[in-house]
């Protein structure tokens, strides 16, 4: 199908006898003779004297040349036929608790402490690459809740923010309800099968304007699962060296109730392994079925339109200086 991306140029096609009435007539360099008396010999001869019209042939080029820079100009494009493109399997967020208590080293990954934010790079930003077919995006909450990336089919993207992630970037609370009511925000416009909200938190919920489970009961009423991950040592390892026990900040019951209330499962982590099982069991989740989306092929027609015009320049200016050459070889 022919189309034009900018139709509106046309109306620029007057714009040359425009200028010639607006602007003053140019100088020739040559000398003109006036006939100062023309209107005495109008009168002897009986007949309004006419001045030379221009010779429409002779504007026909001319006329063609600039009826082509406006077509090129218009961006003449060929659309091609619709082509589904690979449909979404699920609109997936991620919400990732980045508060002071995440960085407590109190967890093990191949041999070594690590704190419970690094860890959950570790293993989500696998689990975030993997999700082909998905739009992933990623929100980071503390004392207040942040959509870090919207949802995108830019897996490789959304998993560098995630690596990027700091403790402390977005407070030291964590406000639990801010987050999910962000999710809900940002997944409502989608298809009502496919919105999954992964919410990874280590404590209790201390910030915020949105109760916890007043957000899930939204939630469920916008259709959205909620799948709720607990971080945490055991209590016997999180309380050494600490002099107190992170692990017992953890608000089970809320992140339980949360995943019951929107049709989601609760995940308790307290070591690598659980949480790469956990990883395991959500790409389980069954995959929605969207509307396809379709994109056309464009096919750029306006270098024809254009090259024509180019050529057509080329010939009007050899046309005006062959004669003249000719004329010069047969005077010598």
């Amino acid at each position: 199908m022919l189309e034009l991306a900018w139709p509106w140029v046309f109306l620029l096609a007057p714009l040359p006898w425009l200028l010639r009435a607006w602007l003053p007539p140019s100088e020739s360099g040559e000398a003109a003779l006036k006939v100062t008396f023309l209107a005495e010999l109008e009168q002897l001869s009986g007949q309004r004297a006419r001045l030379a019209m221009p010779d429409f042939k002779a504007q026909a080029p001319y006329l063609l040349l600039w009826a082509l820079l406006l077509v090129a100009a218009a961006r003449p494009q060929w659309l091609g036929e619709p082509l589904p493109l690979p449909a979404s399997g699920r609109d997936l967020l991620l919400a990732v608790d980045v508060s002071g208590s995440m960085d407590y080293a109190d967890m093990q990954w191949q041999g070594e402490s690590v704190s419970r934010l690094e860890l959950v790079q570790q293993l989500f930003a696998d689990f975030v690459e993997n999700r082909r077919g998905d739009r992933v995006g990623l929100i980071l909450f503390g004392s207040k809740a942040y959509l870090q990336a919207p949802l995108t089919f830019d897996r490789r993207t959304v998993r560098t923010w995630l690596e990027e992630a700091s403790v402390g970037i977005a407070g030291s609370n964590t406000a639990i309800g801010d987050a999910i009511g962000l999710s809900i925000k940002r997944l409502r416009d989608r298809p009502a099968d496919s919105r999954v909200l992964v919410l990874i938190t280590d404590g209790a919920n201390n910030g915020g304007e949105l109760d916890p489970l007043v957000a899930a009961r939204l939630a469920a009423r916008e259709r959205v699962r909620i799948h709720t991950i607990g971080i945490g040592a055991p209590p016997q390892i999180a309380l050494s060296g600490l002099g107190f026990n992170p692990a017992l900040e953890l608000d089970e019951p809320t992140l339980r109730a949360i995943a019951d209330v929107t049709g989601g499962r609760y995940f308790l982590a307290s070591s690598a392994e659980e949480l790469k099982a956990i990883g395991a069991a959500l790409d389980e989740l069954e995959p929605a079925i969207q509307e396809p989306e379709q994109a056309r092929v464009v096919t750029a027609l306006y270098p024809w339109p254009l090259a024509l015009a180019l050529f057509g320049s080329l010939a009007l200016v050899a046309r005006r200086l062959w004669p003249r050459r000719a004329t010069r070889g047969g005077r010598a």
